[in-house]
């Protein structure tokens, strides 16, 4: 099996890359720059395609992690420019290359942005809804499945759709790394009454797992799968069990949650708000029947990996 990899220095494409390592497939990876563990490289940049077509003549699967990642600051008309021109448009292109070089299979990740930024309790979003995205960095990922798929019915080449949750996993950053790091510090959270709320979240381990099962299981051919861990927490539970991970008590302060919601508006931060107190549940019942899949990290072990993580990189620096 012979498979391209684009987006192979991010959080997601490291791990991908590695387990593909693992599990001896041959591997090229579509980018700027190498990685010396790995023979075949095509330069690739996403931002600004060429015809790389020779380049995949011999390709089976193309993985495509690579993006413009979501930002959480406001964005100007350029931005919702950029994320068009290279997430769906980038994307568009780099299909069509490999659907005239004879790949066989197209493995697109996207986002549950897709489906949108918030759901109800016992409504969770599913891989049949139809798409609601609420910002630009979700819109353009809509925009690219809709054209791959319409690529797929014209051209033959199979496309599969994997939206993730939120990702977490050892060496993770961001939000949740900041939220590690306010629990390994014992500092007081306020978040002891945002109980009623349910989240999923997937580790970086489940998430390949599933990348993996989708390059070879035939019934993935033309499908959109949404991941999980398959196990929902609230917030308040969430910065728990952050607490056990890493040996730590966990102090939360119980801050109604129309403190959080006056605090957004006078901030302008409703949205930031909403993604902390509200739910965000996905159902991947359709993945696991269709491709007999199940996630094979708990959300237990995601977080002790990650902690383990955590203290690695905290006695590197000097800091334990």
């Amino acid at each position: 099996m012979k498979v391209a990899l684009t987006g192979y220095s991010g959080f997601v494409g490291k791990y991908v890359l590695r387990s593909l390592e693992d599990s001896y497939m041959n591997i090229t990876l579509l980018g700027r720059s190498g990685v010396s563990s790995v023979r075949e490289r095509v330069d690739f940049d996403l931002s600004e395609p060429t015809d790389i077509t020779e380049g995949l003549r011999d390709i089976d699967v193309v993985v495509h992690c690579a993006a413009m990642v979501h930002q959480m600051q406001k964005a100007d008309n350029n931005t919702a420019f950029n994320y068009h021109r290279i997430n769906m448009m980038g994307t568009l292109e780099l299909a069509k290359q490999a659907a005239k070089a004879g790949v066989k299979r197209f493995i697109f990740i996207s986002t549950i942005k897709v489906n949108g930024e918030c759901t109800t309790l016992s409504s969770p979003f599913t891989a049949f809804d139809e798409p609601t995205p609420k910002d630009n960095y979700g819109d353009s990922k809509a925009k690219a499945e809709k054209q791959l798929f319409e690529l797929a019915e014209n051209n033959g080449i199979e496309v599969v759709v994997i939206r993730p949750t939120l990702v977490y996993g050892p060496g993770v950053k961001a939000n949740f790394a900041s939220l590690l790091n306010f629990v390994y510090m014992r500092l007081p959270l306020p978040f002891g009454c945002i109980t009623d709320n349910k989240r999923s979240l997937v580790s970086v381990v489940n998430l390949v797992d599933l990348i993996k099962v989708c390059i070879v299981h035939p019934k993935a051919a033309n499908q959109v799968f949404l991941v999980s861990d398959d196990n929902d927490i609230s917030t308040s539970d969430m910065v728990v069990e952050m607490g056990k991970s890493l040996g730590r008590k966990t102090w939360l302060l119980p801050v109604p949650l129309w403190c959080f919601k006056l605090v957004g508006r006078v901030i302008n931060k409703s949205d930031v708000v909403e993604r902390l107190i509200g739910s965000l549940q996905v159902d991947i019942s359709h993945t696991k029947e269709t491709l007999g899949w199940k996630p094979p990290q708990s959300l237990e072990e995601g977080f002790k990996n990650t902690a383990q993580k955590f203290f690695q990189s905290k006695n590197k620096n000097g800091r334990l």
